[in-house]
């Protein structure tokens, strides 16, 4: 907080609060400039995506709030919608830091008809106009990894991986599952590869490996295996954004949920009931498009040259246990 502000007011400077106004403005205008309908979503809602690495914040009535607005987004495009966006709040539980915050800004859109090198172009679009950045390096993830550690994160086995931890002093938490190769690629990739993308100017990394699909198309790749049209955004070592060419098949996104689930149940927590609306939605006839969102804070973060997203909130949890 500006300390000279009054002490109640826990969280940015009235300044910074009015350069994120500006920037959300622009953010606006973008889209509205390219026909996007800006649109809204429940906060609260009986369904969620379950997912491995988020953990949702439930009410005592068992509705959840949500993690993100994909799932009414996308029921959204099946029932014709074809180029949408929203600024919205969401919630996931048990998480903060530098870059996190149990209640969060993000901005997400979706884009009938777009493959993921038209949502690439798309993101890069929009960081260039509201940060006037120069274009986006384009990166593979398998080029990331090979750029830093020398190795290809597709086709590298767990003890090659181990042992690229190991030569660079990475400590290994006792909570992982060594058994697992994404975890041993989440590591490296937290640990080594995500401070150095974006370092000069924004960089969107994409082709992520197929077990790393979440809610993407998975395709085919020349040297033998498959890849996930997944991508994200890096600049000055933050992620700030997260896009997929969005899968459209309702047995396979079922499939996904499951496993998602019995992993969520192999490390202890509880499976997520699965989102019936979004897959009669994927079975109804989701249109082919591309879709990402977009960390906002973490955006004003870099923007203002803020050192965490608390710094750029009006208020967090956070912010006011500082006090």
């Amino acid at each position: 907080m500006d300390r000279s502000e009054p002490a109640f007011a826990a969280g940015a400077s009235l300044a910074t609060l009015e350069q994120r106004a500006a920037l959300l403005r622009k953010l606006r205008e973008f889209f509205y400039q390219r026909d996007f309908l800006e649109i809204e979503t429940p906060l609260l809602a009986g369904e969620i995506i379950p997912e491995l690495h988020i953990e949702p914040i439930q009410t005592e009535d068992g509705a959840f709030l949500q993690a993100s607005p994909e799932l009414h987004m996308k029921r959204l495009l099946a029932a014709g919608a074809q180029a949408i966006f929203q600024v919205t709040r969401s919630f996931r539980g048990g998480e903060r830091g530098r870059l996190h915050n149990p209640e969060f800004t993000i901005v997400e859109w979706y884009h009938a008809g777009d493959d993921m090198r038209a949502g690439i172009d798309l993101l890069d679009e929009l960081m260039q106009s509201l940060s006037k950045t120069p274009p986006a390096a384009r990166t593979t993830f398998a080029e990331a990894f090979q750029r830093t550690l020398g190795l290809c994160p597709h086709t590298a086995t767990i003890e090659e991986l181990s042992a690229a931890a190991k030569l660079v002093n990475i400590p290994v938490p006792r909570q992982m599952d060594t058994a697992d190769r994404d975890e041993w690629l989440n590591l490296l990739l937290a640990t080594c590869i995500e401070s150095e993308l974006g370092r000069n100017r924004p960089e969107i990394v994409y082709h992520y490996p197929a077990t790393q699909a979440s809610l993407a198309k998975i395709v085919p790749t020349e040297f033998g295996y498959d890849v996930a049209e997944r991508f994200e955004l890096y600049y000055r070592g933050v992620e700030l954004a997260n896009g997929f060419h969005e899968l459209t098949d309702a047995a396979e996104q079922r499939r996904r949920f499951e496993a998602v689930n019995a992993a969520r149940v192999a490390d202890g927590r509880r499976a997520l009931p699965l989102p019936a609306s979004l897959l009669a939605a994927l079975a109804a006839g989701l249109p082919a498009c591309s879709g990402a969102a977009l960390g906002f804070d973490r955006l004003v973060m870099l923007a203002v040259g803020g050192g965490a997203i608390r710094d750029v909130m009006s208020f967090s949890p956070q912010a006011d246990e500082a006090q």
